[in-house]
């Protein structure tokens, strides 16, 4: 009988399966200080100051992401604040390393708006379907694969090297390197990384509309 009341005991609250209330832990004083880092890091590198101390601060950031999860639940204080905010500020610090190739001139605009647009619109998809569908889409290969490009062109771009001359290959001002334009060769995995952004995002978008579908039939076929 004891053995029985065990199995059904809840979780320990602060673990993984029960998150706590409490806001003030470590957990989530680093994941705070990854924030402050993002700026830090973008200050630092849009005044044409040390690139390479500028890079130093974004992978301390970057690493953060790591250790406040490990934090969390070596002290078994995982909360539904840190939850929530981990994976907004993982976001932040994506876009302001975007952003901050944008503002020194090594990033064309549309690329800016496409990769933020599209995970503003995969969010607010992502929203409208769990109110029909309690599970969240599945990740498919090609946005494992599209993350993998953008990281590695992105990563690339921020330490500015490889440099490579311009392909010639186009004669518009938006695709440099693909042009006559010289530039770091990350922007090349970049690009790849937007074309298969687009297809991914078609993609979640056809499967969220399917759920939404099966839902409103079952919905339907109950009522009747």
């Amino acid at each position: 009988m004891s053995d029985l009341q065990t199995t059904n005991e809840a979780p320990e609250v602060g673990t993984p399966d029960n998150p706590s209330d409490k806001i003030l832990t470590l957990a989530n004083l680093i994941t705070v200080s990854r924030i402050v880092l993002t700026f830090v890091f973008l200050w630092l590198f849009t005044t044409h100051g040390n690139r390479y101390v500028a890079i130093a601060v974004y992978v301390v950031a970057a690493c953060t992401d790591w250790l406040d999860g490990q934090v969390a639940r070596a002290t078994k204080t995982v909360s539904w604040f840190g939850k929530m905010l981990d994976p907004i500020v993982d976001r932040a610090l994506l876009f302001t390393g975007v952003l901050g190739l944008y503002l020194i001139g090594e990033l064309p605009l549309w690329i800016v708006v496409l990769i933020i647009g599209r995970d503003v619109y995969l969010a607010l998809g992502g929203l409208i379907v769990s109110h029909f569908h309690p599970r969240p889409v599945d990740v498919v290969f090609i946005g494992k694969v599209t993350t993998a490009l953008l990281m590695s062109g992105f990563s690339l771009m921020l330490l500015g090297v490889p440099q490579i001359g311009g392909l010639g290959l186009v004669n518009v001002d938006w695709l440099p390197v693909l042009n006559a334009q010289s530039g770091a060769m990350g922007i090349i995995f970049v690009y790849l990384g937007c074309i298969c952004s687009v297809i991914t995002a078609c993609i979640y978008t056809a499967t969220g509309a399917r759920y939404v579908r099966e839902a409103l039939k079952e919905r339907e076929s109950g009522e009747n």
